[in-house]
């Protein structure tokens, strides 16, 4: 078994699991292997089968004593790690079986694969990490390098190549491996001369979409409050009046003369 931690990206898709082919930012499981993607044995593959060194992250190098073999019987120093021949087996991945060479007495190697966002590495920018293994045999032993790969039909990456360095941006993780940055392209390959084989290929982007930017809400207006009930007004209490309604009548002056005697005058005679 593989000295690895794995990190698949998975993505259901359809109905039932089985096995992963090139396609979205989440390898899936669905049935089948990989399909062709429209470009057979993608970018930097010539149609007379011959290998030549992909247009992936780094240069084709010697292997520093590893063999690979893809049916796990007849091993070479390169093979070809393209979406016609990796085949995901029902566990969905792709295996790659590894061996010292003749003479060698230890080797490590590692595979990972990528969604890319072109073709090829020049277009790829920077490509999404999907999954790696790293493995390393003594003399007279094999291991497996086993990963998952994208669907069918993506733009993908995959690379071959020396060393146990993980290169998927996750430069302060802390989980015992050296970890280096993402492949971007055009201008940033990171495998460089470690690179054993590469393949790019694929017919569209599967990558994320980015999320929309969180909108901060609209401002609204502040809701108006209805006015608090007021408690009805109580029958007020009549004030009295000022001069009252009724007034005691005063007393009318008499005009009655005083009785009494009146002389008459005297007549003078």
């Amino acid at each position: 078994m593989s000295i690895a931690r794995r990190v698949s990206v998975r993505r259901l898709l359809g109905t039932g699991a089985a096995s992963l082919a090139l396609c979205t930012a989440s390898v899936a499981a669905a049935s089948g292997a990989w399909a062709s993607t429209g470009t057979p044995g993608g970018d930097g593959w010539k149609s007379g089968g011959q290998y030549q060194p992909g247009t992936g992250a780094g240069t084709e190098t010697e292997t520093d004593g590893c063999q690979f073999s893809l049916d796990g019987t007849h091993f070479h120093d390169s093979v070809k790690v393209d979406d016609q021949n990796l085949k995901p087996t029902g566990d969905g991945k792709v295996h790659l079986t590894v061996r010292t060479a003749a003479g060698a007495t230890t080797c490590t190697a590692s595979l990972a694969s990528y969604l890319a966002h072109g073709p090829d590495f020049r277009t790829s920018g920077e490509q999404v990490f999907v999954d790696f293994d790293t493995v390393t045999v003594g003399a007279g032993a094999t291991d497996t390098l086993d990963i998952a790969v994208p669907d069918a039909g993506c733009y993908a990456q995959i690379d071959l190549y020396r060393g146990a360095v993980k290169f998927d941006g996750k430069l302060d993780a802390e989980d015992g491996f050296a970890h280096g940055d993402l492949p971007e392209g055009p201008d940033r390959p990171v495998i460089k001369d470690k690179l054993i084989a590469a393949w790019n290929g694929g017919a569209k982007d599967c990558t994320p979409a980015e999320p929309p930017a969180e909108q901060p809400p609209a401002e609204q207006p502040p809701v108006e409050q209805p006015p608090a009930e007021q408690p009805p007004a109580s029958p007020s209490t009549e004030a009295p009046p000022e001069n009252p309604s009724e007034t005691t009548p005063s007393a009318t002056p008499s005009t009655s003369a005083p009785t009494g005697h009146t002389s008459s005058p005297s007549t003078a005679t």
